[in-house]
């Protein structure tokens, strides 16, 4: 697998009532845990996710998909490619997916934030995926490319 090319990039870690989000500098060398963000009507969460964008001048996103351990994706799965299709759409930026299996459990074993209900976990997790995907990729690809398929196509090993 090629490594990605390295830019600004926005990682969310989609939950119900938290979206969890990670940047990391257009480098690609620090990974920054960002405040989690507490779910509300997309339309109210879009402006909030486009400051982001705007502010740590993103050039891609990427956002986790929870697939089971066979690496089929899960009913949270199906949800979180749907926001990340339309969030990428919504902001006209470029979008990658990485397997989310476990990244929670990792992110509270290794930061000591299990049962967290604040978003650091959250975030921690979306700093899990980008590290991920800083260090396997896929690339970043157009939402209307990675539409298909009950996987979304691109989804790499578990973190």
């Amino acid at each position: 697998m090629t490594a990605p090319i390295i830019c600004s990039v926005l990682s969310l870690d989609v939950g119900r009532r938290r979206i969890g989000l990670a940047g990391c500098d257009p480098l690609g060398i620090t990974v920054t845990p960002l405040p989690a963000l507490h779910r509300s009507h997309y339309s109210s969460d879009l402006p909030l996710l486009q400051e982001h964008c705007q502010r740590r001048s993103v050039q891609g996103l990427v956002v986790g998909l929870p697939l089971d351990d066979a690496g089929a994706p899960t009913q949270q799965a199906e949800h979180c490619r749907r926001y990340g299709l339309r969030l990428a759409a919504s902001l006209q930026l470029p979008l990658a997916w990485v397997n989310e299996h476990s990244s929670s459990w990792a992110a509270g074993e290794r930061h000591g934030l299990n049962g967290d209900r604040s978003g650091r976990l959250d975030s921690a997790a979306a700093a899990l995926l980008l590290e991920q995907w800083l260090r396997e990729g896929p690339e970043l690809k157009p939402a209307q490319f990675m539409a298909s398929g009950p996987g979304a196509g691109g989804v790499d090993g578990g973190s």
